[in-house]
C-alpha cells in the first residue's frame, strides 16, 4: 500500500500524514508549497507538489499510489466560489484521475449534516451542500470509497472512544482531529470500511470497542 494525501498541510490532512507514517504507511503528501509542506509534515513523508484545481498536475503527483485519502476543504474568506472550487471541483478532480490511475481506495474527509440545507455552515457559501455534492461524484465513480464525516472538529486530543454511525443519524458532537485521522487510516485496513459512510465524534461515556466492530456496525 502507498497513499497519497490532499490536502495534506491542513489540520486535518497533517494529522493523517503523521497517522500513516506512525504506521510506516509510504506516503505522498500533496503540497501547494514545498516549505510549507517541509515545516508542517513528517521528514519520511514524500512531498508532491500541485493544486487538486489543476488536474494536469495530479498524475504526476499521485505516482504510484494505491490509495487516496483527501482532506482538502475551502478556507474561510470572502471568496463565494470557495467552497464550490475546492470541495467540489476539486474533489472531483481527484476522482477523476483516481479513476484513471486504478485506486483502489478512496477516502474523504466530509462532515456531519451534509445533507441538512438550512444548517448555519451553508451561510458560508453553501459548503455543506458543496461537500454533499462531491460526496454523490465520488458514490458514483465506480471506486471504492469511505467517507468520513466528523463532527465538530477540535486541534487538541483526548481519551474519549469514537462513536460511529451511519449517514445522516449523527447531528452534534465534536472529535478531535487526531482521532479523525486515524479513522481514515483504519478504513485503509478494515474490509468492512468499503463502500460506506461513517459518521464519527468522540463521547467520554461511550464504550471503547475495535476498529473493526466500529466499521462493522454502520449499516
Amino acid at each position: 500500500m502507498k497513499a497519497f494525501v490532499a490536502g495534506a498541510t491542513g489540520q486535518t490532512g497533517r494529522r493523517i500524514v503523521k497517522e500513516l507514517v506512525k504506521r510506516n504507511i509510504p506516503v505522498r503528501a500533496l503540497v501547494r508549497n514545498l516549505e510549507t509542506g517541509k515545516e508542517l509534515l513528517p521528514p519520511e513523508a514524500e512531498l508532491v507538489v500541485g493544486d487538486v484545481l489543476n488536474p494536469n498536475s495530479l498524475d504526476s503527483a499521485i505516482g504510484d499510489s494505491t490509495v487516496l485519502l483527501c482532506a482538502t476543504g475551502a478556507s474561510p474568506s470572502f471568496d463565494p466560489t470557495g467552497p464550490y472550487t475546492v470541495d467540489y471541483e476539486g474533489t472531483k478532480n481527484l476522482v477523476d484521475i483516481a479513476k484513471a490511475k486504478g485506486i483502489e481506495q478512496f477516502v474523504l474527509v466530509s462532515s456531519l449534516c451534509v445533507s441538512q440545507l438550512f444548517h448555519p455552515l451553508n451561510l458560508f457559501w453553501l459548503i455543506l451542500v458543496w461537500k454533499k455534492q462531491a460526496e454523490d461524484y465520488l458514490q458514483k465513480s465506480g471506486l471504492t470509497y469511505t467517507i468520513v464525516r466528523p463532527g465538530g472538529l477540535k486541534n487538541e486530543d483526548n481519551p474519549d472512544p469514537v462513536v460511529m454511525s451511519s449517514a445522516d443519524t449523527l447531528f452534534d458532537g465534536s472529535i478531535p482531529r487526531t482521532k479523525v485521522a486515524q479513522v481514515c487510516v483504519e478504513a485503509l485496513l478494515q474490509s468492512e470500511a468499503h463502500n460506506k459512510i461513517v459518521e464519527v465524534v468522540a463521547r467520554p461515556e461511550a464504550s471503547d470497542i475495535s476498529w473493526q466492530e466500529l466499521f462493522a456496525s454502520v449499516g
